[in-house]
């Protein structure tokens, strides 16, 4: 398989297309070198069937009918190990995402107060469509105080 087989396949968008070529004869390392580097991928881990969450594994429950464990150490079965693992990759995705969502929520509120002189609140429509979807009240407000209220209940 060629090189420009593998950027093709890596990713359908442009952009990034032309990043990977980039990288590569810039003989920048990214991820898909890293993954390519990982090779071959543990068949436990790739199914979920991998269990790290105590000290007394990991429990590898195998995925086929009549061979290897069908339980963990801690009796968890192929179905509460991959619900758990898959609970946790979710969980972990959104404490990130929402303490991304905290910072925007500060600077905006940092913006309402003129706090932040490098940001402004620009898009007043929407402004005034998030603090009614919010039961925040704008008619006869000045766009300032009504703003802070948003940011303080969007915090």
């Amino acid at each position: 398989m060629s090189y420009a087989t593998t950027i093709l396949e890596r990713s359908i968008d442009p952009a990034t297309q032309e990043m990977l070529d980039h990288a590569q004869k810039a003989g920048i390392e990214t991820i898909w070198d890293r993954l390519d580097a990982m090779q071959p991928l543990c068949g436990f881990g790739e199914t979920g069937l991998c269990c790290r969450n105590c000290a007394m594994g990991p429990c590898r429950i195998s995925p086929f009918e009549g061979a290897g464990p069908k339980l963990g150490v801690c009796g968890a079965s192929r179905d509460v190990i991959v619900a758990r693992f898959l609970d946790r990759m979710i969980a972990a995705g959104s404490a990130s995402h929402s303490d991304h969502g905290r910072d925007v929520a500060q600077a905006f509120l940092m913006a309402a107060q003129g706090e932040a002189p490098d940001y402004k609140i620009r898009d007043e429509r929407k402004l005034h469509a998030l603090a009614a979807d919010l039961g925040i009240a704008t008619v006869g407000r000045y766009k300032s105080a009504f703003a802070e209220e948003l940011g303080k209940k969007l915090l």
